[in-house]
């Protein structure tokens, strides 16, 4: 049976911000107390205040989508505007528009694509994912790090660098997910959402982006898998996601079939794992590959690498004759294992 949200009286007037605010707290209690419980009503929390909190949230100077529509521009009858488009996303006449595809060199040489989305889509998809991240920020992992409220990729570093030297780390899988963001696939993304939001109004919205396709040079394309990045709810989605491919398998897997200990580091699609023992990690990465074949996505054999690392492994690799350990590249730092075992010897070289 599907659980809705606690009773709460019929709404006769527009919330004000305050009792926008004490609603999203409503539901991330409701979230916090039951993790299986499905929220049937979460639109009607994306209120005109919460929309101009998200208009506000805005990069003033990001590019403009498709519309062609600055933030600025958008400002200049920000509340008309926001009255409006608060009246055709309740009313379901909103329309998301395709997002502009642009592309930015990558440190390989290769190009990224980018998706831009027009101000308006912006806006509702910040004050979704405000809604939705009431509910999700009570159910991700405490190893997620990437794009969360009050995480950075300074924290992500800091639980990689006590895990490597206080744990029992002794062999490290460095993984890549192959075009993580352009392969998601829909279906199995919307069963994921499905677990906690039962709102109908709320999942045609998230299947509307989702199939808004891309415009690039004029020319409009079809979107049947991937979210684009650059677009304000593809981090939420993409943590979503791998929350239920990745972290809730690792912690089953952790459990029920590592033999020592495991240890996990997630920042979006970035991931570094720690094993005590080679026959767990070379098990694991292997177990790795099938899992995400079975939801689409496929391990980049290339930049995916089984190291010898941690604060054991100059003296074992010594003892043995094997040379110095490789280094380890994780959200743009180089991490040696040298003297790992020591708090001033550590070191991560920027790069």
């Amino acid at each position: 049976m599907t659980k809705g949200n606690p009773q709460e009286p019929p709404a006769t007037r527009t919330p004000s911000r305050g009792e926008a605010l004490c609603g999203l707290e409503r539901v991330r209690q409701a979230a916090k107390r039951d993790s299986t419980v499905r929220f049937t009503a979460l639109l009607h929390h994306v209120t005109v205040d919460l929309l101009r909190d998200s208009y506000h949230a805005l990069k003033r100077d990001a590019c403009p989508g498709v519309d062609e529509v600055t933030w600025r521009e958008y400002g200049e009858n920000l509340e008309a505007g926001l009255v409006d488009l608060h009246d055709r996303v309740q009313s379901g006449r909103y329309r998301a528009k395709p997002s502009k595809r642009i592309y930015i060199p990558k440190a390989d040489g290769r190009q990224r694509p980018i998706g831009i989305a027009a101000l308006e889509d912006k806006i509702v998809q910040q004050a979704v994912s405000q809604v939705l991240g009431a509910i999700y920020e009570e159910d991700f992992a405490n190893f997620s790090y990437g794009f969360r409220p009050g995480r950075s990729p300074h924290n992500a570093l800091d639980a990689l660098w006590v895990a490597i030297t206080q744990r029992q780390v002794s062999w490290v899988l460095d993984a890549d997910i192959r075009s993580f963001f352009d392969t998601l696939d829909h279906e199995w993304l919307m069963k994921f959402v499905e677990h906690r939001v039962a709102d109908p109004r709320m999942l045609r919205l998230i299947r509307k982006w989702l199939r808004a396709g891309v415009s690039e040079d004029g020319q409009w394309s079809a979107t049947t898998v991937g979210t684009p990045q650059g677009s304000v709810i593809s981090p939420l989605l993409a943590n979503l996601y791998l929350h239920y491919v990745l972290d809730l398998w690792v912690k089953w897997w952790r459990k029920n079939r590592a033999r020592g200990e495991v240890i996990i580091v997630r920042y979006a699609d970035d991931f570094v794992m720690g094993f005590q023992h080679r026959d767990d990690a070379e098990r694991f990465l292997q177990e790795l590959r099938e899992r995400m074949a079975k939801f689409g996505l496929e391990i980049h054999q290339d930049k995916t690498r089984l190291i010898e690392f941690g604060r054991f492994a100059i003296e074992n690799r010594k003892r043995r004759g094997a040379g110095k350990p490789e280094t380890l590249d994780f959200l743009g730092f180089t991490h040696s294992a040298r003297n790992a075992g020591q708090t001033e010897g550590s070191r991560c070289d920027g790069r």
